[in-house]
């Protein structure tokens, strides 16, 4: 089992993530007397509690290795958000002692891309009618659950954002590959236009394209 003790020291700062072709190197600045750390890593958003992690959840990575592959080394596999966690360590006994300090300053989140939305809509029924069928057809690299997405109505002239209209959920989450959604029926003026329920959280995750 890994030893554990908490800090107020601040022995792991300034952490970094640049891409590099294929790869994401973290980079960060070392106290002179940290010989090795602790990395680990999870799910943008996930909750975290260290009591509750196994040890294998952790990477141990010397000074060492820092040195000769000038940095953390990640795949860039597949799209989303992550956080790192840069744990410092000093040796006790010859065995690393993990240190678990206050604040943020040993943390990074990272994003390896954003997945791309695409959506069109498909209209049908009567010329004489005042309604019209509306289908709305989506198209995800990835799955999506079901509270990214809102639609907006409004009519004679196109929602600007998510609250100006009449906004409207979604009621299951989308497959990769293409979505197409139950239809609903509009009045002929009505415009539909799709955003995101969070655009600052969901807007560095996912690209929205209409087609």
């Amino acid at each position: 089992m890994i030893n554990r003790k908490e800090t107020t020291e601040i022995f792991i700062k300034d952490v970094t993530c640049q891409h590099q072709g294929s790869e994401y190197v973290l980079n960060w600045h070392w106290a002179q007397d940290i010989p090795c750390v602790y990395v680990h890593k999870s799910q943008f958003g996930a909750p975290f509690d260290i009591s509750e992690l196994d040890d294998r959840q952790f990477k141990l990575y010397t000074r060492e290795e820092y040195k000769v592959h000038k940095g953390l080394r990640e795949k860039t596999d597949g799209i989303g958000r992550y956080t790192y966690r840069i744990f410092p360590c000093r040796l006790e006994s010859g065995k690393p002692l993990l240190l678990m300090p206050d604040g943020d300053a040993h943390v990074v989140h990272v994003s390896t891309g954003k997945a791309k939305i695409y959506y069109s809509f498909k209209r049908g029924g009567s010329w004489f009618s005042k309604y019209q069928s509306l289908q709305i057809r989506i198209f995800s690299e990835i799955p999506i659950a079901r509270d990214v997405l809102c639609y907006v109505k409004k009519e004679g002239s196109p929602p600007a954002h998510k609250d100006d209209g009449t906004r409207y959920n979604f009621i299951r989450d989308l497959e990769p590959g293409v979505n197409l959604m139950p239809e609903i029926e509009v009045r002929k003026k009505d415009v539909v236009r799709l955003f995101f329920t969070d655009g600052k959280k969901y807007g560095e995750m996912y690209e929205l394209i209409p087609e």
